[in-house]
């Protein structure tokens, strides 16, 4: 099932996982990833309740899209791609 979705967000985690150079994993980034992931989704849950307007559709994906790459990257994701997600720092 987990290579299943791999291959459906392929595209995404390419962007991640691509390149030699090392990094530096700590498994607490994994976990802190996931939960800005959980804290954009409640972000994009609420204003799709308070959405009265189509001002607010933009803050709508960026929000969405922010939340479903960290998601992503966290869940699906190599050490490599989280590590690059932060920064290789």
């Amino acid at each position: 099932m987990k290579e299943l979705l791999r291959s459906i967000c392929a595209p995404i985690l390419k962007i991640f996982e691509t390149g030699d150079e090392q990094y530096v994993y700590k498994p607490m980034s994994r976990v802190i990833l996931l939960v800005i992931a959980i804290l954009f989704g409640f972000l994009t849950a609420g204003i799709i309740l308070l959405m009265n307007s189509l001002g607010a559709i933009i803050p709508l994906i960026i929000f969405g899209t922010v939340s479903l790459v960290c998601l992503i990257v966290a869940t699906l994701g190599s050490d490599r791609a989280v590590a690059k997600i932060w920064g290789n720092r």
